[in-house]
């Protein structure tokens, strides 16, 4: 058993990451049911940098590293958008929708990502890729389009497919930017700035905000701050660490596919957790929507 578990030690840490993720969603969904977006990235990432600091130094690495100063304003954006901006609307479209429906809009991070990367670096689009970003489009459509009951749903449904469509937008504009300097930087380093970034950009956002005492005192919400620091603590800190552990193991291509399948971890701890109801429309965009990410990530 050790034998299989070292041979395949990648491989179980990107599964392991697309399980956590996807339980941190769920509780990140019951965290969102009393504390605002704004209050809960800003609490997460706090966390996230309080925690990776130590852990940076732990694996060798340095805060600091002598480097273009054009470098860390390339990762002090790409954090303000790809964390600060596409996590607070995450959350947003979280609430909206539920997890269940969440994990199929997220889907669009694939194409969004092969389309940023068209336009800033000139990668080329595949048949296969295009097939693929196709599905996706069409489950994120067949859930805009599933009968609902009254108005004030549709407008819900409506508004949460939008904000997670920004957010899988921002998100990939956020990681295309960086992918150059990515491959050659150490990914504790980079994530620790980007999460620097990310912080910025949100404690500027909450001092503007005319309501920022009402989103900070949120962040201590009875009976949610527990759900609060554990979705914080799983999702953002122990869930990125199991990922770059994936990075190291095995291929990046194995783990993106395993990465991939969070989405349907999602699906289904959202049924069996939260009792979210599961339609055949949904379980068909789900199949759509995960399947068409596994063409666009590897129909090259």
């Amino acid at each position: 058993m050790s034998g299989f578990l070292e041979q395949y030690l990648g491989e179980v840490f990107a599964l392991t990451t697309a399980i956590v993720w996807a339980f941190a969603v769920i509780l990140f969904k019951k965290s969102g049911e009393a504390v605002h977006p704004l209050g809960l990235n800003v609490f997460k990432c706090f966390l996230a940098i309080v925690l990776l600091a130590p852990t940076t130094w732990l694996f060798g690495q340095s805060l600091f590293r002598a480097v273009p100063i054009s470098d860390y304003m390339i990762l002090l954006v790409s954090g303000a958008l790809g964390i600060g901006i596409s996590d607070t609307l995450f959350f947003k479209s979280l609430n909206a929708l539920g997890a269940g429906l969440s994990a199929i809009v997220d889907c669009l991070y694939s194409p969004f990502i092969i389309s940023m990367s068209l336009i800033w670096l000139g990668e080329s689009l595949t048949f296969w890729q295009l097939v693929g970003a196709t599905l996706i489009v069409s489950a994120v459509l067949s859930i805009i389009l599933e009968k609902h009951t009254t108005t004030p749903d549709k407008k819900r449904i409506y508004w949460g497919v939008f904000w997670g469509a920004a957010a899988m937008l921002t998100n990939a504009v956020g990681i295309v930017m960086v992918k150059p300097l990515l491959t050659d930087s150490p990914l504790f380093w980079a994530t620790e700035w980007r999460l620097v970034g990310g912080t910025i950009i949100l404690v500027l956002a909450l001092l503007l905000h005319p309501r920022r005492r009402a989103i900070l005192a949120s962040i201590k919400a009875p009976h949610r701050l527990g759900y609060t620091i554990s979705s914080s603590l799983i999702g953002t800190y122990l869930g990125m660490v199991l990922w770059l552990a994936g990075m190291k193991y095995t291929q990046a291509s194995t783990t993106a596919a395993l990465n991939q399948t969070s989405n349907i971890f999602v699906f289904i701890f959202a049924a069996l957790i939260l009792k979210e109801k599961i339609t055949l429309v949904r379980m068909i965009a789900i199949c759509l929507g995960v399947g068409g990410a596994l063409l666009v990530t590897f129909g090259s």
